[in-house]
């Protein structure tokens, strides 16, 4: 199985994008006013780029044959948006990080540095971590 990154970030206009920065012949990329809707738009795009290869006789490009698994990378305003039942206020006092700071992150008021970036990440990890270990 054949895994392509897609990047996804929020504009300043508050639209989502997605974009495959890692292929090769085919830029993927799709838009929307939620992530669901970018990468539906984008997956969208996809069927319609192999319908055209197929609609004029020509090969696919190899990353685009066989089954296709996507890996999301977010932007943090996209991230913390896209999966709103994560409560900011107890991420940022489990993880040592300033609330208001990390609401500024979500609505795109300020831009989390890579070390910041990182720092999330670990807690989005250990959160997921904690939520496979349980049961009920």
């Amino acid at each position: 199985m054949k895994k392509i990154l897609i990047v996804i970030e929020k504009g300043k206009d508050g639209i989502y994008s997605v974009y495959s920065p890692n292929t090769e012949f085919t830029v993927l990329n799709g838009q929307g006013a939620t992530v669901e809707d970018a990468i539906s738009d984008m997956k969208e795009a996809l069927h319609e780029v192999i319908e055209s290869y197929l609609e004029a006789g020509e090969d696919l490009p190899v990353e685009l044959t066989g089954n296709i698994e996507f890996e999301y990378k977010y932007d943090v305003a996209s991230l913390f948006n896209h999966f709103d039942e994560i409560n900011l206020s107890s991420f940022a006092r489990k993880n040592g990080m300033n609330e208001s700071l990390l609401r500024k992150y979500k609505n795109g008021l300020a831009f989390a540095s890579e070390r910041q970036c990182r720092k999330i990440e670990n807690g989005l990890h250990r959160l997921g971590q904690s939520l496979c270990a349980a049961s009920l």
